[in-house]
């Protein structure tokens, strides 16, 4: 369903500093910089789609997140939401909700929640029973 999501950055080698090992947790794997040179992405883990990208806007106006708009990034397990948590904290992340389970979506949701440095909200979660 999802070709790719793109977040605004004010600054792509800041982003992708701030990203780095918060997709790393994740185990996400960098595109290569060469095939997208105005961008900062990550492929899903065999290498494919979906892609998250990082982008400077087309416009040259300053990025902006908007209210009530998140990402979700799948994560493998529970530890890997309670390192990519942390890994955006150390980074600078706002915390948005510190990580554990949110029994209000269903019983094995565990997810945590982050503001990047650009004020992007971003949720990581894992639905898996442990």
């Amino acid at each position: 369903m999802i070709s790719h999501v793109t977040l605004g950055t004010k600054n792509k080698a800041g982003a992708r500093a701030f990203y780095t090992p918060v997709m790393a947790a994740l185990g996400y794997p960098p595109r290569d910089p060469a095939k997208s040179k105005q961008f900062v992405m990550w492929t899903g883990r065999d290498g494919g789609r979906p892609f998250f990208v990082l982008a400077e806007p087309f416009d040259g106006q300053e990025a902006s997140s908007g209210n009530g708009q998140m990402i979700a990034l799948l994560a493998p397990s529970r530890a890997a939401v309670d390192a990519a948590h942390a890994a955006a904290l150390a980074g600078g992340a706002g915390n948005e909700g510190s990580p554990g389970f949110r029994p209000q979506y269903h019983e094995n949701y565990y997810g945590a929640y982050f503001r990047d440095p650009d004020g992007n909200k971003v949720c990581v979660v894992c639905h898996d029973p442990e």
